[in-house]
């Protein structure tokens, strides 16, 4: 059973910095691509970030220069390190793991809320 937890979310200022984490479990990065999405209300579910199992990473354009992600497979730990935040970065981050059947992003899971305040 494959489960991801996520944490490092908070509350910061327009051009802070945040360091979301995932623990996973029950599935390995040579198997799957992972990544994360976001949601805020109102607003569909957005594909953030992307790390092929190959090690490609596919960032949304409006994080672009922003925003990192990596894998750390000794801790089957995703990251995604969140600079020069933005109000419009708002939301409910939740990993994603693409082999799985975890929904992406779902009232279900808690994911980690990301909040910037202007």
């Amino acid at each position: 059973e494959v489960e991801l937890v996520e944490s490092g979310g908070g509350s910061v200022q327009a051009g802070g910095s945040l360091r979301l984490s995932c623990k996973v479990s029950g599935i390995s990065f040579d198997d799957s691509d992972m990544g994360w999405y976001r949601q805020s209300p109102g607003n569909e579910c957005e594909l953030v970030t992307r790390i092929t199992k190959y090690g490609t990473i596919y960032l949304l354009d409006s994080v672009e220069g922003r925003f990192t992600a990596s894998e750390d497979t000794a801790s089957n730990t995703v990251y995604l390190q969140m600079n020069n935040l933005k109000p419009e970065d708002t939301g409910v981050y939740y990993c994603a793991a693409f082999r799985s059947n975890l929904a992406f992003c779902s009232p279900h899971r808690d994911g980690t809320q990301v909040t910037v305040s202007s």
